[in-house]
């Protein structure tokens, strides 16, 4: 029973410990990094620092005082832009409009026509029905005259 607890905790340390891995691991980039290259990231970022100090320095500010003289300039020629792309699309609306309102103006002068050419038949019904009617009461009345002729004979 002791040989299969020693056998197990050997098992469960060589499985769970991970100490002697990690140390090899530490050691192996250690000498990676210091031994084999030779401080070259070291001077690399030194290089690095040294060159981003310079920027800083000289070109940063030549670069601001480049963008501050020509923002000015493109924030004209933007509110020119927009000025005269407002004017566009105020002429398109006009346009349009204009198109809409002739749209409706013909629509009603065709609506206006049909409306007296509506008013015109009507007209010509009842001028008709009247004719009619006339001409019945003028058959009538030519009747009764002829009717009241006979009686006044007798």
């Amino acid at each position: 029973m002791d040989k299969i607890a020693k056998d197990v905790g050997d098992i469960q340390s060589r499985l769970m410990d991970h100490r002697p891995v990690v140390q090899g691991e530490i050691r192996y980039f250690v000498r990676e990094f210091e031994e084999k290259r030779g401080f070259r990231e070291s001077r690399l970022l030194d290089s690095l620092n040294r060159m981003v100090l310079e920027i800083n320095e000289q070109a940063l500010p030549r670069c601001t005082e480049h963008m501050h003289e020509h923002l000015c300039e493109a924030l004209a020629r933007l509110e020119a832009a927009n000025h005269m792309s407002q004017r566009i699309q105020q002429r398109e609306l006009d346009a349009h409009q204009s198109a809409q309102m002739q749209a409706t103006m013909e629509r009603r002068t065709e609506d206006w026509e049909e409306f007296l050419k509506e008013q015109h038949r009507l007209k010509e019904e009842v001028d008709e029905e009247h004719a009619k009617a006339v001409g019945r009461l003028t058959t009538m009345y030519s009747e009764m005259k002829n009717d009241l002729a006979k009686l006044s004979r007798f």
